[in-house]
């Protein structure tokens, strides 16, 4: 396992540069073809605000109008995507930058071609007039996680940067049951709820909840949510330009969502009868600003490779991954609007 040099995070973002400079190279038509083209997504996770965009492009025809039918799934588990993706049971996944800089660690041939969420959404979250709201007050306390190791690795940082030591503070696997097991009072906070979710859902159940988002605790940004592809199928000239026709047909569906936020809300409560419309609205205003670049001249689902170097040096430096992170492969911005031929 490596330790963190700095020269690697210049060479890993210097690649990155040359790799965004480069996107002009690849001649692809972004012309919808006669008859539609299949395009199996899969979602990290059940349909939620965090897709609203999807939703709003396949709502308002922007897909359609693309030359796409795209099938929207739900993974039976959040682990699913990726491994479904490498297998050519899907077209493009839904997943997390540090999955994807695992799987590519695994040795899997895997791209993200943009953002969905651009900010970190885990989070650390306790509720009630015992709630935590400065990492420092973690002594003593039992916090739960999704048992995923770089939860682990973000509470180390988090207690490193507070100075408090981790010895005292009790770790607990409590799987996807984070809110259930805080509410009964087994635990003092988790760490994997999302601010923009359960924290709202917390919220609007009047149960005072108290959110410490990662990135302002000494945990390096990352992005949230990307869309992922198959190397190959960006190597392949058709391939390719169905991505980018992809990514050109999500962003209008974007805009929709950000103009009118009903436009994706609507198809997405068609998709799942199961959720709760007052949650889905509040979250999707709450996600809004995390679903576009903060530098309004970039297009939606711009990628920054330092960023991505940064997060990766800091996996290999707690030891999550086996080899060094070659965040220059990881992603492109070629296949987003304006970034291409």
């Amino acid at each position: 396992m490596i330790s963190t040099r700095r020269p690697l995070a210049v060479l890993l973002a210097a690649a990155c540069a040359l790799a965004v400079a480069a996107c002009g190279e690849k001649k692809e038509s972004t012309a919808a073809p006669a008859k539609r083209e299949q395009v199996r997504l899969m979602l990290d996770f059940f349909p939620n605000a965090d897709h609203a965009g999807i939703y709003a492009a396949q709502g308002t025809g922007a897909f359609d109008k693309a030359g796409l039918d795209v099938k929207i799934q739900a993974p039976s588990d959040p682990s699913a995507p990726l491994k479904l993706l490498a297998a050519g049971r899907v077209d493009l996944a839904i997943s997390y930058e540090p999955e994807l800089l695992l799987a590519r660690d695994r040795g899997q041939k895997l791209v993200a071609v943009g953002a969905l969420v651009q900010k970190p959404l885990t989070s650390i979250v306790s509720i009630g007039h015992r709630a935590i709201s400065d990492p420092k007050q973690l002594a003593g306390k039992t916090v739960g996680t999704a048992g995923i190791p770089y939860q682990s690795a973000y509470l180390k940082t988090i207690l490193g940067r507070a100075g408090v030591d981790p010895s005292q503070v009790k770790e607990v696997n409590v799987g996807f049951n984070l809110v259930p097991t805080m509410l009964s009072g087994k635990v003092d906070a988790t760490l994997g709820a999302y601010w923009n979710y359960e924290a709202i859902q917390l919220q609007q159940a009047r149960k005072r909840p108290k959110v410490i988002r990662m990135e302002t605790v000494g945990v390096p940004t990352y992005d949230e949510l990307v869309i992922v592809a198959r190397q190959d199928d960006l190597n392949a000239e058709t391939g390719g330009a169905k991505v980018r026709r992809f990514m050109r047909a999500l962003t209008q569906g974007m805009n929709a969502l950000r103009k009118d936020p009903n436009s994706g809300i609507d198809p997405l409560m068609r998709a799942n009868r199961d959720l709760d419309r007052r949650l889905q609205e509040a979250s999707v205003r709450a996600t809004m600003p995390v679903f576009f670049p903060a530098d309004r001249a970039k297009p939606f689902g711009s990628m920054d490779p330092a960023e991505w170097a940064a997060y990766g040096n800091w996996m290999a430096r707690n030891r999550l991954l086996r080899n060094p992170p070659d965040a220059g492969s990881a992603l492109t911005n070629e296949f987003l609007p304006g970034q291409g031929p």
